[in-house]
Parts: C-alpha cells; structure tokens; sequence
C-alpha cells in the first residue's frame, strides 16, 4: 500500500513539474517575441532600445 501511495506521489510530482516547465516554455517564448519586436521597431530609429 506504501509503495502504492509512493508511486502516486512521484507521479503527481512529476506532472506537476512538467507542467510548470511547459509555462515557462511559454512565458520565455512570449517574452523573446516582445524583445523581438521591441529590437525591430527600434532598429529603424537607429538608436539602441536597451542600456547595456
């Protein structure tokens, strides 16, 4: 029953992480497109949009 209850566990765990590492997938993908467009509407001003 322990070994049962173990399983289950890890694999709620698992789902779980998965999960969570597919909305940063997402979230990495939206913000590299808005860095995209950002770096495209000022490349044409000629300026650098970032500080560095």
């Amino acid at each position: 029953m322990g070994l049962i209850l173990l399983v289950l566990l890890l694999a709620v765990v698992f789902a779980g992480l998965g999960f969570a590492v597919h909305l940063l997938w997402i979230i990495a993908a939206i913000i590299f497109v808005a860095w995209l467009v950002g770096f495209g509407l000022r490349m044409g001003e000629g300026h650098r949009w970032y500080r560095w």
